[in-house]
C-alpha cells in the first residue's frame, strides 16, 4: 500500500505563506506515487479562503476549524493533529519558526520517524527516504537515509524548493473538525498574548523591490558608502545580513533573516554574503537572485539565479559605474 503524503500549511489573516506551494514541489521530489494531502487549520471566513486556494494545488484539503485556532498554538494543534493523521504517513512542515515548533513532538506522538530541515530529496529505496541536509552553515552537504516504514514527519527548509504555481486541481476540501476535536480540546500550558510587531526604520525593506543587500564581506564599515551608492543607482534600497547588525553598521530593521525582516523583492542582490540558511529563510517570492562573492564554494550560489566569484570591494563600484553609464 502506497504511503500518504501531507503538507502543513502556514497561512496568516487568510494569506498562504509562499511555502504552501514549496511544498507541492518538495512533494513530487519524494518518487512517491500518491496524490499529495494539504492540512489547514485555523478559524471562520479565513480559514475558508485559504483552503479554496489550495484546493487548486492539492488533490485534497483537509481543514480543521474551530475558534480556538484563531492564533495556532502547536502544542494544541499536535494532538489535534495526531487524532485526524495516520500512523505511517509522511508529513511535511516548512523548516520555519512555527514548523520548528510543532514538528519534532509531532513525529513523537505519531511514532514517526523525524527529519529536520530537508533541502532536497533522491527518491525512496528499500524503505528509506533518501534525503540532503546541509551542514556547517551550508558548507558541506550531507546524505540522510531515513526510515519510512513507521511514517515520518520531515521539517523542508523555505525557498529551496521551487514553488508549483500550475494550480490545475481541483481538490476536494474534507471538513476533519469533528474528528480532530472529538475528544475536546486540548489544555495547553502557554497561550496566546499578543503580537509584537518588528520596529520599522527609515526604510521598510519588507516593501522593496529591489534589495542590495550586504555581509561580512564588505570588511569595514567605511566600505559601506559603495553599497548605498550602488542601490541609489539600482533605484533599490540597501538591506544586510546579520554581521552587518552585529558590527553595528546598520540598523536591525534593515537586517534580512529569519531573526531579522521577511522580504519579497523582485531583484535581491547579495554582496558578500555567505548565504546560511539563517538568511536565506527570510527571502520569499522566489525573486531574481545575484549573488558576489569571493568564495567560489559559498552555499549562495546554490540558490542564486547568477553568481560572481569576485571581491565586492573591486566588483560593486565597477558596476555602479556600469549602470550609471547605461542610465546616460
Amino acid at each position: 500500500m502506497t504511503q500518504r503524503i501531507f503538507a502543513y500549511i502556514i497561512h496568516k489573516k487568510g494569506v498562504v505563506d509562499d511555502t504552501a506551494l514549496e511544498m507541492v514541489s518538495a512533494a513530487q521530489r519524494l518518487g512517491i506515487d500518491a496524490p499529495i494531502t494539504a492540512v489547514v487549520a485555523g478559524s471562520g471566513d479565513e480559514l475558508g479562503t485559504v483552503c479554496n486556494a489550495m484546493a487548486a494545488s492539492y488533490a485534497e484539503v483537509w481543514k480543521i476549524d474551530d475558534d480556538a485556532l484563531a492564533y495556532i498554538n502547536a502544542e494544541v494543534l499536535r494532538e489535534l493533529l495526531v487524532r485526524i493523521l495516520p500512523t505511517d504517513g509522511i508529513v511535511l512542515i516548512p523548516h520555519e519558526h512555527f514548523g520548528m515548533d510543532l514538528a519534532p513532538g509531532l513525529s513523537v506522538k505519531l511514532g514517526a520517524a523525524y527529519l529536520p530541515d530537508a533541502v532536497d530529496f533522491e527518491g525512496i529505496e528499500d524503505g528509506y527516504l533518501k534525503a540532503v541536509r546541509e551542514e556547517y552553515s551550508g558548507q558541506v552537504n550531507t546524505h540522510v537515509l531515513c526510515d519510512i516504514s513507521q511514517g515520518a514527519v520531515v521539517t523542508v527548509r523555505p525557498g529551496i524548493f521551487k514553488a508549483d504555481e500550475s494550480q490545475a486541481l481541483q481538490g476536494q476540501i474534507v471538513d476533519k473538525s469533528s474528528e480532530a476535536l472529538e475528544e475536546g480540546r486540548t489544555d495547553a500550558r502557554r497561550r496566546y498574548i499578543e503580537i509584537v510587531e518588528a520596529e520599522v526604520g527609515d526604510v521598510d525593506i519588507t516593501k522593496s523591490e529591489i534589495l542590495v543587500s550586504v555581509g561580512r564581506g564588505i570588511e569595514d564599515e567605511d566600505n559601506m558608502e559603495i553599497i548605498f551608492d550602488l542601490a541609489e543607482a539600482m533605484g533599490g534600497d540597501v538591506s544586510c545580513s546579520r554581521p552587518v547588525v552585529d558590527a553595528k553598521w546598520l540598523e536591525k530593521s534593515r537586517q534580512v533573516g529569519t531573526s531579522g525582516q521577511t522580504v519579497k523583492p523582485k531583484v535581491y542582490l547579495a554582496l558578500g554574503i555567505s548565504g546560511a540558511f539563517q538568511h536565506l529563510g527570510g527571502i520569499k517570492g522566489s525573486p531574481f537572485i545575484v549573488a558576489v562573492n569571493k568564495n567560489s564554494k559559498a552555499p549562495i550560489f546554490q540558490s542564486a539565479d547568477i553568481g560572481v566569484v569576485a571581491d565586492i570591494l573591486d566588483f560593486v563600484p565597477e558596476l555602479t559605474d556600469r549602470i550609471n553609464e547605461m542610465k546616460g
